[in-house]
């Protein structure tokens, strides 16, 4: 399968400021890409790329005062087959653990482990460890939330999204990695794009999703709260341990976001057309 994916997105500065986006496909996923626009900037800016503490690219460039226009385009090689399932996956005790996924079983800023580990074990430690129990607090998270974009809040972390019951896909996320860390499985936070591909079409705007994965039988295993089964055509860009991590951007001063677009579709074409995509917003 060959999936288009990019984004077009447009920032509006009142003065020079420095930024640092995560916008590219993940290095893991690299070798899959067939054609690609990466990153590119108008008005034409100098760019510096480098890798964060876990492996994700990351941009810096100095935004001008006025219209900054982020765009990228690509073709992307998938399997095209659901995400990886391995209900017999058992959770390791955590002296088994290798050293890199301690990081993922604390506390972080919106998976607060602290204030909900009596919830967990009170829900989850009667269900045997490993898949099973994954899958059970995806369930849970499942129910407990009620998904909607007018819900959006860049404050919330897992414990008021599970009070309140409501939230976004990185809502859905958090609350579901909170819970899997409070029983020792590491879970890591993981941003990208996942289009309606195997699905009736969603009539809503495309948008980056957010899911986790966790670490069961010496691998990280694919899940997502928010939808709650397998799905066809994730391409990661980056991973960290809650939604502080990989922020798409990061602007360092006052700025208003004027565009926001995002595509992800299934393809023939194995080549990009042209115009790229920033002509056509441009010209639009």
């Amino acid at each position: 399968m060959l999936i288009r994916l990019g984004f077009e997105i447009s920032y509006r500065f009142l003065q020079p400021t420095p930024m640092v986006v995560m916008l590219d496909i993940h290095g893991s996923r690299s070798h899959d890409i067939v054609d690609a626009q990466p990153l590119s900037t108008w008005p034409l800016l100098p760019t510096r790329q480098f890798r964060d503490a876990f492996g994700n690219t990351c941009t810096r460039l100095l935004a001008p005062a006025g219209l900054l226009l982020l765009t990228a385009d690509a073709v992307v090689r998938d399997s095209g087959l659901p995400d990886r399932q391995a209900p017999d996956a058992m959770q390791m005790p955590v002296e088994a653990l290798p050293d890199e996924a301690l990081v993922f079983l604390r506390a972080s800023r919106y998976c607060e482990t602290d204030v909900l580990m009596q919830y967990a074990w009170d829900r989850f430690g009667h269900i045997p460890p490993g898949w099973a129990r994954v899958q059970a607090i995806c369930d849970h998270v499942h129910e407990a939330i009620e998904f909607g974009y007018h819900h959006a809040d860049p404050t919330r972390g897992a414990l008021r999204a599970l009070e309140e019951g409501r939230g976004v896909c990185r809502d859905f996320a958090h609350a579901a990695i909170a819970l899997c860390r409070c029983m020792n499985i590491p879970a890591r936070y993981c941003t990208g794009y996942l289009g309606d591909i195997g699905i009736p079409p969603v009539d809503a705007p495309m948008d980056f999703s957010a899911w986790f994965e966790a670490w069961l039988d010496g691998d990280w295993y694919t899940f997502d709260a928010r939808h709650n089964t397998p799905r066809i055509g994730r391409v990661l860009i980056a991973r960290g341990r809650d939604a502080a991590d990989v922020a798409i951007s990061s602007t360092f001063g006052p700025n208003t976001l004027e565009r926001f677009q995002v595509w992800t579709d299934e393809t023939r074409q194995p080549l990009l057309a042209s115009p790229g995509a920033a002509g056509l917003a441009l010209a639009g």
